[in-house]
């Protein structure tokens, strides 16, 4: 431990810039404790406190302009391949959309501060039309808010930093096996919250296939549309389809025969939304309700895949 000291002591500046930027990609990585060790380490004769706060705000800046492009690009997808490989639950993407629907890009201000949001803000800017001026403007305020959140933290708390951290090398090897026994029950807290949620909405789906037969037989079912707000806006809802948006069924939905059958549809990775909410439908006796297998995109590709082609290249094209 003594030696990854010296090596703050000697390299803080790099490390802190490789560690933000590790964290701002998306690993679970904590970044904010190092700012706070960089802080301290800054008043008893480290890196100057100027020198850390420009590294991290580079390292921020280029985490959040590499995913507003690929928001920008990619739209939708890339913020289903975030949650795919993000290790809070399947929900996180339609808070962050409602949360970024409901404060606008000054949401980025705040964003760092948000575990889950810190990552997918920056695309969802992106694929909602953001400015890219408006967007670096966001970006550069909540940057130095946040590192310079962590830089002022220790640098008022150094003496008590740097008892730790003088208590951490006396401990040797001992102090980094702690550490990463912390960081390895931290990520397998995050993925048995992760399984623990899948297995709470697990419920029969209905595929594309099925849906059509129910079509072809005249059963007109209903579709419900389970998606946020912000999703709604990014990509049309199925012509028809009565919006749930994340509250109580409508008046609409309540009015309907608990008989019927009732196809509820979300864009989010492995149908959760639309998986809990037919649960919930089911639980107020609408026993037909069942989640869309493929959620939006598989409707899209079955039932007008050429306006999915064309938004696919309008995307492309931005």
């Amino acid at each position: 431990m003594a030696n990854l000291i010296l090596l703050l002591q000697e390299y803080g500046v790099l490390i802190v810039f490789a560690i933000v930027l590790i964290e701002q990609i998306g690993m679970p990585i904590p970044a904010f404790p190092v700012l706070i060790v960089a802080g301290a380490m800054s008043v008893d004769g480290g890196s100057h406190w100027s020198a850390v706060l420009a590294v991290a705000m580079l390292a921020c800046l280029i985490s959040d302009s590499f995913w507003f492009r690929a928001g920008r690009f990619y739209g939708k997808r890339i913020l289903k391949l975030l949650c795919k490989i993000s290790l809070s639950p399947d929900y996180c993407v339609s808070q962050t959309e409602d949360n970024f629907n409901r404060w606008g890009p000054k949401a980025l201000i705040v964003a760092k501060f948000i575990p889950g949001f810190n990552v997918i803000a920056p695309p969802l800017a992106g694929a909602m039309g953001t400015s890219r001026n408006k967007f670096l403007c966001f970006s550069v305020m909540g940057s130095f808010l946040w590192a310079g959140t962590g830089i002022a933290i220790g640098s008022f708390f150094h003496t008590s930093v740097d008892q730790l951290l003088d208590i951490l090398s006396t401990m040797g090897t001992t102090a980094l096996i702690v550490l990463g026994v912390l960081l390895a029950l931290f990520v397998a807290f995050k993925y048995v919250e992760r399984k623990r949620f899948r297995q709470s909405v697990e419920i029969e789906r209905i595929t594309v296939d099925d849906l059509k037969g129910l079509l072809e037989q005249g059963q007109e079912p209903v579709l419900v549309d389970a998606r946020s707000v912000t999703a709604q806006m990014l990509d049309p809802a199925v012509p028809g389809a009565l919006l749930f948006n994340g509250g109580d069924p409508t008046v609409d939905l309540i009015s309907l025969d608990k008989g019927r059958h009732i196809i509820v549809y979300c864009s989010c990775p492995n149908d959760v939304t639309a998986a809990h909410v037919a649960k919930a439908l089911i639980g107020k006796g609408y026993h037909r309700a069942r989640p869309l297998h493929g959620g939006l995109e598989a409707w899209n590709a079955a039932f007008r895949p050429g306006e999915e082609n064309l938004r696919e290249d309008q995307a492309a094209s931005a």
